[in-house]
């Protein structure tokens, strides 16, 4: 009686553990298919590139959208393709850690200056950025630091913290492109740009400002000079151009001159050849009559009559008349 009882209350306990067990498996199958299902596909921002890894093999997947993969077969491994940036020389918000070395460096002229740098970059190979080395971010800070200094130390600290600011910047952008295609790691460098330049100390600091100040007077110096230079050109080519005007008209005045002179000398010449004696009489008076003007002779010959020698006018016209004279009684 005993052993049927027994029996009989068994039975529901059992009946309740089978459904139990039963009811686990179920749960059990049913949260395997949703992990295997939540596991078969995954989206793809506009933003984003994926890596889907098959057996050690990796794909890289650049259609933003749905996709599907084989669960537990293969991984994704999503990258962000937009451009990211770091500095160098100074801390982003929400960054710490001493960057006070990262930033001082020395130019060629062997001044100590601080100089803050940010480099923009983005993933161009999301398979080579993952698996071509542990962090290619890293290897960027490295060489962007390495091409920084070795440009900085070629140039002068006024050229630094003056007028060589976009040069260094271009500089430094082709080196490091250049090391980048080298090292191949799937990352670009967009840009990379000087965003402070200061001497280390206030007091060199200031010393700096005083040459710069200088500097600028200087630049205004110039430019003032330069403005008086243009200005006075145009009035001394004027003068000049002036001058030689002045002196053409005197050259072709003498000339001139000159010319009558001979022609007078031509005339007088042609005179002296026809009546010799005459004309070096007329030549004597008139060199009389220049050097004393005012003197009057008068020559009174011995049979009582006078004639007058100087002025020059009386003398020529007698002596003409005299002349005129001869020739008729030589005719006659």
């Amino acid at each position: 009686m005993f052993d049927k009882k027994t029996n009989a209350g068994q039975k529901p306990i059992g009946n309740m553990l089978g459904k139990t067990s039963g009811l686990i498996k179920l749960i059990i199958a049913l949260v395997l298919i949703f992990i295997i299902i939540g596991n078969s596909y995954y989206t793809i921002q506009e933003e984003e590139q994926a890596v889907v890894c098959t057996f050690g093999a990796p794909k890289a997947v650049t259609a933003p959208g749905l996709h599907f993969r084989i669960p537990f077969v293969q991984t994704v491994t999503k990258v962000n393709t937009t451009i990211q940036g770091f500095a160098i020389g100074y801390a982003l918000e929400g960054e710490s850690g001493d960057v006070v070395d990262d930033a001082m460096m020395i130019t060629s002229d062997y001044n100590f200056i601080n100089v803050d740098f940010y480099a923009a970059y983005r993933v161009t190979d999301p398979v080579k950025a993952l698996y071509a080395s542990e962090d290619p971010v890293e290897i960027l800070k490295n060489i962007a630091q390495n091409c920084i200094r070795t440009t900085i130390g070629s140039y002068t600290v006024d050229s630094v913290l003056t007028t060589g600011k976009n040069e260094i910047q271009a500089n430094i952008t082709q080196m490091i492109l250049e090391k980048l295609e080298s090292y191949d790691i799937g990352i670009q460098l967009i840009s990379i740009t000087i965003q402070d330049a200061e001497p280390p100390t206030e007091e060199v600091s200031n010393a700096f400002k005083e040459v710069e100040t200088a500097k600028q007077g200087k630049e205004t110096a110039l430019n003032n000079a330069n403005k008086y230079r243009n200005e006075q050109i145009p009035n001394a080519e004027a003068k000049s151009d002036e001058i030689l005007q002045s002196a053409e008209a005197a050259k072709q005045e003498r000339i001139n001159e000159a010319n009558g002179q001979v022609a007078r000398f031509n005339s007088m010449y042609q005179e002296y050849v026809k009546y010799p004696e005459v004309t070096k009489k007329r030549m004597f008076y008139e060199a009389m009559e220049n050097v004393l003007p005012d003197i009057k002779v008068i020559i009174e010959s011995s049979d009582g009559t006078t004639s007058t020698v100087l002025p020059l006018d009386s003398f020529v016209t007698n002596e003409s008349a005299d002349t005129n004279d001869n020739d008729t009684d030589e005719k006659d």
